[in-house]
């Protein structure tokens, strides 16, 4: 088929319910536009239709590649089908924008960074949390040296899911079905950005056990599971994820590690985000509000952002994820998160179900750039 030859880029959605928080920033390109969405829901197909002012609706993804005229293609449908459908936009030299992680395997990995090696096309993974405000901000902090050395990292994501499970079942079984770190990508995400040059080279994980049954009695994975890993460079990372366990929301934090200062993230909406760096801060017993920091050093794209991406979903990351998509496209600007940039950030956490079967044995984490072709 021949990418749509529209004016503006031509995209299609399939997966509309959480596709659909992508618009405003498709919308504020002003290169692109949604041409077509797809979902089996058709009563959530039509209404994001009417809200993206998509021209076409379709219930069958292969039929919307085969007949809609699109330039690219959002992936925003269960974690399963990430990888299958991405490989078919791309295949047809289709770019592709995917829902995280980007796979729920390693031999999904394989073929995924095969057929993005073959495709004349971008592939963006869709790490919203790279994009967030005080994320920004710590990245251009790091940039600048603040920081020194970084050599030690958190990330935890809790956030109780066992409801949402029961209305939509596939979490129940590829998030609270599988044990280790089977969500990582919001920690690890933000945290790669600001080692910026490191990589994961080994991991261990361990967990809690089970303590919460579902509705039909069966048992959950570990509520909470822990994942250290070791960077190439010798970093040292602890991703913490819990989506069962009966407690506030927590959703995404973080902690800091520098040989010039440390920051640590509001734990609780609201909180406040604190950060302390030799080259600023006199008082070593006192922390510091990161937001004092923002005047000197908040990169332009925060400065002063339209309405539609301080209101868009997870942080204003859904819009500004959007807008880097259209450059890459484009050749405005490199692809920040492609498909190695995707293994990064996705393979450990697989390789960590691997660990927690094993005790908590630490194991390689294979690098997707020296994957030849075909997978091997």
């Amino acid at each position: 088929m021949t990418p749509g030859t529209a004016e503006k880029l031509s995209i299609g959605i399939v997966g509309v319910r959480r596709g659909r928080s992508f618009g405003a920033g498709i919308e504020a390109s002003g290169i692109a536009r949604v041409h077509a969405v797809c979902d089996i829901d058709e009563d959530a197909l039509r209404q994001a239709a009417e809200g993206l002012g998509a021209a076409e609706m379709y219930t069958s993804y292969d039929d919307m590649l085969d007949s809609a005229e699109l330039d690219a293609v959002i992936v925003a449908t269960p974690v399963d089908l990430h990888v299958p459908q991405s490989i078919q936009a791309l295949e047809r030299g289709l770019h592709v924008l995917s829902e995280v992680p980007a796979a729920v395997s390693l031999e999904q990995c394989r073929d995924l960074v095969s057929a993005g090696k073959a495709a004349d096309a971008v592939y963006m993974m869709a790490e919203n949390m790279n994009y967030t405000k005080p994320n920004v901000l710590v990245r251009a902090l790091v940039e600048r040296g603040l920081f020194g050395e970084v050599y030690y990292a958190e990330g935890e994501y809790l956030h109780e899911l066992k409801e949402l499970n029961e209305r939509t079942p596939w979490r129940r079984i590829w998030q609270t079905g599988v044990r280790g770190i089977t969500y990582g990508t919001h920690s690890l995400g933000p945290i790669l950005n600001w080692m910026s040059g490191d990589r994961i080279v080994r991991v261990s994980c361990e967990g809690s056990g089970s303590h919460y049954v579902d509705p039909r009695g069966d048992h959950y994975h570990d509520d909470t599971s822990v994942m250290l890993a070791k960077t190439a460079k010798g970093g040292l990372i602890k991703v913490r994820v819990d989506m069962i366990s009966d407690r506030p929301s927590g959703m995404c934090t973080y902690q800091l590690q520098g040989t010039k200062g440390a920051y640590e993230s509001a734990r609780r909406r609201g909180g406040v985000h604190r950060v302390w760096l030799t080259d600023l801060h006199e008082d070593r017993e006192m922390w510091h509000e990161l937001s004092e920091l923002e005047a000197d050093h908040l990169p332009d794209m925060w400065r002063e952002p339209a309405g539609e991406a301080r209101s868009a979903g997870h942080g204003g990351g859904d819009y500004f994820v959007v807008l880097d998509f259209t450059k890459a496209i484009t050749g405005e600007a490199p692809c920040p998160i492609g498909v190695h940039e995707a293994m990064d950030i996705t393979v450990p956490g697989l390789v960590s179900q691997q660990s927690i079967e094993r005790d908590g044995e630490w194991l390689a984490v294979p690098d997707s750039r020296d994957w030849r072709a075909g997978g091997s």
